[in-house]
């Protein structure tokens, strides 16, 4: 038996066991594979389906969260814990192209069905067998380039940051109780001679909003004046 278990996988939807992404995608790119080589469109569209209910019904309704949490994760015990909105736009990718995919070859395109459900094939796999996934990846990108945006992002109200307020340099971090890499970068962060002020993004959500928190972690490095002189994470 592995790490017991310290997120309930359909309460704690905020985050989700690492590893539970990486089967997802192993079971969606072994899907997507069999229908290129099979010629079966099928196999996209009820795969595409399948995706489309856990984005929109929540993973109890997700036949691949309910075999991981229900058969792998009690045998191998709990991943580390990670945001749950980067996978999810992952699904929503895989779910847009195997849909695509289906519904070229149905319209006479067999060629354009297979190339977009090759696509597919791939960056799932590749995200099962290295841990990269192209769709997480595009939406912390677009977390940073949100960002980095004027205004609201470039700038931390010295008053939300309490006591600490006047130091030349403080570290602030919205965070998520049950994240992992949150606890790492609290540990790191603590071992600073600045001082470190985290928000949980539970706990305060008024300031998730008010910063656009779209990733947990979100890392800064604040001047006195509230100047956002560096963004450590995402």
């Amino acid at each position: 038996m592995g790490k017991p278990r310290t997120a309930d996988p359909w309460r704690d939807t905020e985050v989700i066991d690492a590893r539970a992404p990486r089967f997802n995608q192993l079971v969606v790119g072994a899907v997507a594979l069999a229908g290129v080589l099979f010629g079966w469109p099928l196999a996209w569209a009820l795969m595409g389906a399948q995706l489309l209910v856990g984005l929109t019904l929540g993973r109890r309704l997700c036949l691949t969260c309910v075999a991981y949490f229900t058969l792998i994760q009690p045998r191998f015990g709990e991943g580390p814990l990670e945001d749950s909105r980067p996978p999810r736009l992952a699904n929503a990718m895989g779910f847009a192209l195997l849909t695509a995919a289906a519904l070229a070859w149905w319209l006479g395109s067999a060629t354009v069905g297979t190339v977009l459900a090759a696509i597919v094939a791939a960056l799932a796999l590749l995200a099962a067998a290295s841990g990269f996934c192209t769709g997480c990846e595009i939406y912390k990108l677009s977390a940073r380039l949100r960002g980095i945006s004027p205004g609201r992002h470039s700038h931390i109200e010295p008053a939300d940051l309490g006591a600490v307020n006047g130091h030349r340099r403080t570290f602030v971090e919205f965070t998520h109780p049950l994240c992992s890499e949150c606890q790492e970068w609290e540990g790191r962060l603590a071992a600073e001679s600045d001082p470190l002020v985290t928000f949980d993004v539970r706990d305060r959500p008024d300031l998730a909003r008010k910063y656009g928190i779209a990733v947990v972690p979100t890392v800064f490095a604040v001047a006195a004046d509230g100047t956002v002189l560096e963004r450590l994470a995402p």
